[in-house]
């Protein structure tokens, strides 16, 4: 604890990263005695923040992690990986295959071609819907920039493997780009892959404050014109929304740019470097539950959504093993699906309902108001029952239909129903 104390001393550490696997429940009591040590009425607050470490020795083992680190063991390459997905999850977690990450109970069932396609082009999104920072980005994000191909720059649109390597190198031998031009210097990255990439790329503290932005360097001349209508540098008018808001984007747009696209160029100015994703949210664990002999029936515990199926959702409450929301106790309304309700990372506030130690199974309800469902509540709740019908008015006698066991398919019954008219 002594030597813990001295590191966050000299280092200046104001978060601490802890992966959700093995003892982290203790690892955090652990964080929490030091945060409290190195309290004083001067210093800076210390958070700690738990975070998934899905897939992070699948990294640590990797080539490129020992590209990145190669003088540093394979255990500690896995805790800087943890650490700098809390400081930039996507430019971290697109250094991983996504299937290592865990994207479904099923994936081991469908087509790999087509779920390795499905999920590139997922990240390829991400990563473009976001933006890159020119200057700090990896090989692996730029290469996912449309246009790109290696890990955060081969993310981005336009850039191959091959150019988003150029670019790193470019970068180590010359320093940080100044502005987007500058991209052109780059060996292999001509004029088409400029404009594809360009504006998924952003430049801080450069010449242009344009390049920060998500706007498109062949529309700088449309933002030019702007500024010379308010008779103000673009510096001043970005982030300036009520002023912003007064322009007509018809006065602006022309034969090669739209109305539409000038509508484009103004929200982006209103919002200069804006960053889609929401606000980043932990769920708070209960002190005191640290295992599954720790939870009692009637517990309402917090923890996040980590896996959504059509039958329900698991939920990771700290202790090691995560409980099921069944669908017909994740919502008072009537649903066929939990991906209705909830998402993956989702923090939500549930209600032990049933703890099995010994098949390590635990129940959970998000309907907090309702009392605890025993297990054939669980089973009828949520399902269409039709209404009986009573009285004997334009009804045939028939002879009763055969009961149908649970192991018996809807097809089996149906047959059974035809066998009976007959």
């Amino acid at each position: 604890m002594h030597t813990l104390n001295k590191l966050c001393q000299k280092h200046g550490v104001n978060l601490i990263a802890i992966g959700n696997g093995t003892a982290s429940r203790e690892t955090d009591k652990l964080a929490a005695d030091l945060i409290k040590q190195l309290k004083t009425p001067d210093s800076p607050e210390i958070q700690k923040v738990v975070v998934s470490e899905a897939g992070a020795s699948v990294y640590s083992a990797s080539e490129f992690a020992s590209q990145e680190m190669p003088d540093v063991d394979v255990s500690l390459r896995g805790a800087a990986s943890i650490a700098r997905r809390l400081q930039d999850p996507l430019a971290e977690l697109v250094k991983i295959d996504p299937k290592s990450i865990g994207v479904g109970q099923y994936q081991h069932d469908v087509n790999q071609t087509e779920l390795a396609r499905t999920l590139e082009a997922v990240v390829e999104d991400c990563v473009n819907a976001v933006g890159v920072d020119l200057n700090t980005a990896s090989v692996p994000l730029l290469s996912r920039v449309s246009g790109a191909s290696v890990p955060l720059l081969s993310r981005v649109s336009g850039l191959s493997g091959g150019v988003a390597k150029a670019v790193v190198r470019w970068r180590e031998a010359n320093g940080a780009f100044k502005n987007r031009q500058d991209l052109l210097k780059v060996t292999g990255l001509g004029a088409k892959t400029f404009e594809q990439s360009a504006g998924f790329l952003r430049i801080r503290g450069g010449d242009n404050p344009l390049d920060m932005t998500g706007v498109h360097p062949e529309t700088y001349p449309v933002v030019e014109a702007i500024m010379a209508k308010v008779a103000q540098p673009v510096e001043n008018v970005m982030g300036r929304a009520d002023m912003l808001k007064t322009l007509r984007p018809e006065l602006f747009a022309n034969d090669k740019f739209g109305v539409m696209t000038v509508k484009d160029i103004l929200l982006e100015l209103e919002k200069p470097g804006r960053d889609p994703r929401p606000d980043f949210k932990v769920a708070r664990f209960n002190e005191g539950v640290d295992d599954i002999r720790d939870l009692k029936e009637g517990m309402v515990l917090e923890g996040t959504v980590s896996n959504v199926a059509a039958f329900g959702a698991f939920v990771d409450l700290g202790v090691h093993q995560d409980g099921l929301v069944h669908v017909s106790q994740l919502s008072n309304k009537f649903i066929t699906d939990a991906r209705e309700v909830v998402k993956t990372g989702d923090i939500v506030k549930v209600k032990v309902t049933e703890v099995d130690v010994a098949r390590k199974r635990i129940g959970l309800t998000m309907k907090l108001s309702d009392a605890s469902p025993s297990a054939s509540q669980r089973g009828r709740e949520n399902k269409f029952e039709g209404v009986p019908r009573h009285g004997h008015q334009h009804q045939r006698s028939r002879s009763p239909a055969p009961s149908v066991g649970l192991g018996q398919s809807a097809m089996a019954s149906a047959f059974a129903k035809l066998q009976n008219k007959g």
